[in-house]
């Protein structure tokens, strides 16, 4: 197994852990990780990175997470994850990339409820920034003084081109948004 394949399974298991965090602004009960999902129109089975189960009555979101260093999630990726979305009869679904998505991309999101969440590349689930929802969160490291508590940093969508910088490390990110 390579470098870059760790790195992604990492990615996707410190998305999942943050999204579990962050369950409520989804609406999700809990989220889990890899699974096939089997097309009700297609019949194919889908392999998806993890779904948010809303409700016990089978209600659920698709979460697809990809950790494109060198380029933004273009509307191929969306319309893709989209149609994985009618298929199986989710409600929606979540992609979490480090990038914010093309301006093609966003617009079949916005049509096909797929909310985007930037999540750093480097990021842990004891360490991390994410944009989600129109709002900047960040965990710093333990032992960095922000705020008065342990707790995440939550501000507003002001501070979102902290984070769109695709050049930026996450230490320089924090200092930014501080």
């Amino acid at each position: 197994m390579g470098k870059q394949t760790r790195a992604y399974q990492t990615y996707e298991q410190v998305a999942l852990h943050i999204l579990n965090e962050l369950k409520d602004r989804f609406g999700a009960e809990y989220f889990e990780s890899s699974r096939k999902i089997k097309g009700n129109r297609s019949g194919r089975n889908w392999d998806i990175e993890g779904k948010g189960v809303c409700s016990e009555d089978g209600v659920f979101l698709i979460v697809e997470c990809r950790r494109y260093t060198t380029s933004r999630l273009k509307a191929e990726h969306i319309g893709g994850i989209a149609y994985r979305i009618i298929d199986t009869g989710a409600r929606g679904g979540i992609v979490v990339s480090p990038y914010p998505l093309q301006k093609g991309a966003r617009k079949i999101a916005e049509a096909e409820k797929i909310h985007s969440v930037q999540l750093t590349a480097d990021s842990t689930p004891e360490q991390y920034i994410v944009r989600l929802l129109k709002e900047l969160i960040i965990r710093p490291a333990p032992g960095v003084a922000v705020g008065s508590g342990v707790d995440p940093v939550v501000t507003s969508r002001r501070t979102q081109s902290a984070i769109s910088s695709p050049t930026s490390s996450s230490r320089e990110l924090k200092k930014r948004a501080l």
